[in-house]
């Protein structure tokens, strides 16, 4: 019969240990990697094993030093992903990282109409030049639908289509 070891196991099968360091540190290094949501940051602390409330301490000296802050953290993911992503998408992944509805809500309404048209219709552009001449319907049952998906509302991406179709987007030609 196999003897079982009395130490834990990790999921990769390895010994599990103590975290090595202080949390603090961790959570700089991996803000310096990309900016988080106190949520995310927090899953990722007790992931790598550090206790609650040595968790707690770092996550209240990193929001005392101005290094973790949802709102700013919120806004900054809105102006990177806008271009890729309508306000209903964005709401969805901010919600997704922990962000409470307020900070989102701010974020998002920072995302105004007219930047949405123009993200949508650079998005249009170039998928309908994979496809070129299609007509309206048709480049609404495809294009649109993706633009869809991607959060943009409804009104954004049908003109963002007729934008696109009339060849209004296209920069002048010298």
């Amino acid at each position: 019969m196999q003897q079982r070891s009395s130490k834990r196991r990790s999921f990769a099968g390895k010994p599990a240990t103590a975290p090595s360091g202080d949390p603090l540190d961790r959570a700089i290094g991996l803000l310096a990697r990309r900016a988080h949501s106190q949520w995310e940051l927090r899953r990722k602390l007790r992931m790598k094993g550090f206790g609650a409330e040595a968790v707690d301490a770092a996550m209240m000296r990193l929001i005392e030093l101005g290094y973790l802050d949802d709102s700013a953290f919120a806004k900054g993911l809105v102006q990177r992903r806008g271009a890729l992503r309508g306000p209903r998408a964005l709401s969805a992944e901010l919600a997704a990282k922990g962000v409470d509805r307020a900070d989102a809500d701010a974020a998002v309404a920072g995302f105004d109409v007219e930047a949405q048209l123009a993200s949508a219709t650079r998005i249009a552009e170039r998928l309908y030049g994979r496809k070129a001449g299609m007509g309206y319907r048709e480049m609404l049952d495809s294009v649109g639908a993706k633009l869809l998906r991607r959060g943009f509302p409804s009104p954004v991406v049908r003109q963002a289509c007729r934008t696109v179709l009339s060849g209004a987007a296209q920069p002048p030609e010298d």
